[in-house]
């Protein structure tokens, strides 16, 4: 046996203590799979004393993470900190630069500076490998780096933030408004105190602009995702997906078009009958077209100590085994400039609710301004308040707010935005209009 590959981990915590528990129960069965033994030899976390569920007393302790990625005794320094610039930026760049291997679940830190990481890990001749960072426990790195390097990938899209994905799930099965719901992802510690990150599409763009990258050889360019969150979602969208035929779920979406690569999260109405509709909960899942492989749906857990855990140790076992990687797959110097697609070209159908006047003439001017802008309607309903009693007078009384749906058939974002604009300037909407986009899957 070899001698064993060295760890250096600085962050100890859900991750880096599922880490260290890990190694502890499947050490023996790695080494031996792998002809050499994974040890920890030093860690580096904010507070020494703090319970973890697992003995970090026989590795080394640094306060300063930064000198334990410079230590000569580590071969691999595993950053688990989070975030994108101060210490976990220092400390992965002086990992690199004294040749260490850098394993790390930091999709903020690589969204923003992944490109420089990269060409410092290729001048130092070592592996800058992130599984973790997208997806939890799901290996869409690793297929998208090795198994399905054969393809060309036309287009990648999934469900790449749990906490979305959950809040939704629950709107829909419990009939229950988005903040009743995100206050109980905050108790359940699916969501932050702060969740803007989570519920505003951040995260979610951080793993795109990541995932964009690996499927399309360019640089990584977060800045030129076109984001938007969940935060506008109703009961009333909810309730009017289910009686369409879809459900409602946040997706990064990236694809070659014409006039570039077309990179977006946003709420969107899915076919009910579709694979990515019945992805329910915390799960993530991402769905990859392959020009030979076709296409195919990777799901599972997103988050949590053991699912990431997991995917931190395979890129591990992998600078085990001796396999270092172009991070990126193709060296950055042949990474090509990101061009983004003009989002208003975009081409595809949509949801829409207005909140208008129940007058006489609303509906004529509503579809007047559509065909104006070339629109063309598949569907409008006028929607009545929901649970009113008989006789209560509360629902389709003139003169008081309605709700009407439009389900349009392909046309450009740009008329539509268009449409909803002119419709605003008539007066006719008391609500800013809702606007959700139709996937074809």
């Amino acid at each position: 046996m070899t001698e064993p590959l060295k760890l250096g981990i600085a962050g100890l915590g859900t991750v880096g203590a599922g880490l260290v528990r890990l190694l502890e129960a499947h050490g023996a069965r790695l080494a031996a799979a792998l002809s050499r033994p994974i040890r920890i030899v030093a860690v580096s976390a904010r507070s020494r004393g703090k319970g973890r569920g697992c003995d970090i007393h026989e590795f080394r302790w640094f306060d300063d993470p930064v000198a334990l990625a410079t230590d000569p005794d580590i071969d691999v320094f595993v950053e688990l900190m989070g975030g994108d610039e101060g210490v976990p930026k220092e400390a992965v760049e002086a990992a690199l630069k004294a040749g260490k291997h850098v394993v790390t679940a930091n999709k903020a830190l690589l969204a923003k500076h992944g490109v420089a990481l990269a060409a410092l890990a290729e001048s130092n001749g070592v592996a800058l490998n992130f599984e973790a960072a997208v997806a939890g426990g799901i290996p869409v790195i690793k297929s998208l780096r090795e198994s399905l390097l054969p393809n060309s990938i036309e287009r990648i899209y999934g469900i790449l933030n749990g906490t979305c994905n959950y809040i939704l799930t629950t709107m829909e099965e419990e009939g229950r408004s988005f903040a009743d719901v995100l206050k109980e992802a905050q108790e359940k510690g699916y969501a932050e105190a702060d969740p803007t990150f989570d519920i505003g599409g951040f995260d979610t763009a951080h793993k795109l602009s990541l995932l964009t990258s690996l499927a399309f050889g360019t640089e990584v360019a977060f800045d030129q995702i076109h984001v938007e969150g969940i935060e506008k979602i109703t009961q009333a969208d909810i309730e009017s997906a289910d009686d369409l035929g879809y459900r409602i779920k946040l997706l990064g979406v990236a694809m070659r078009t014409a006039s570039g690569i077309e990179a977006r999260v946003h709420p969107t109405m899915v076919p009910k009958h579709s694979a990515i509709a019945e992805v329910s909960g915390v799960t993530n899942c991402v769905a990859i077209d392959g020009d030979f492989t076709g296409s195919m749906l990777l799901v599972g857990a997103g988050a949590g100590a053991h699912p990431t855990a997991a995917a931190v140790a395979s890129d591990i076992i992998d600078i085990a085994r001796g396999l270092v990687i172009a991070p990126f797959i193709v060296s950055t110097r042949d990474l090509k400039p990101h061009q983004r697609a003009r989002l208003g070209e975009h081409q595809g159908a949509y949801y829409v609710r207005l909140t208008v006047v129940d007058a006489p003439g609303t509906m004529a001017v509503i579809a007047k301004r559509m065909g104006d802008e070339n629109v063309s309607l598949e569907s409008v309903v006028q929607r009545r308040e929901r649970h009113v009693l008989p006789g209560s007078g509360k629902a389709g009384v003139p003169g008081r707010p309605a709700q009407v749906t439009l389900i349009t058939h392909d046309t450009t974002e740009n008329a539509m935005r268009a449409a909803l604009e002119a419709i605003e300037k008539d007066g006719k909407a008391t609500e800013p209009p809702q606007m959700i986009r139709i996937e074809k899957l």
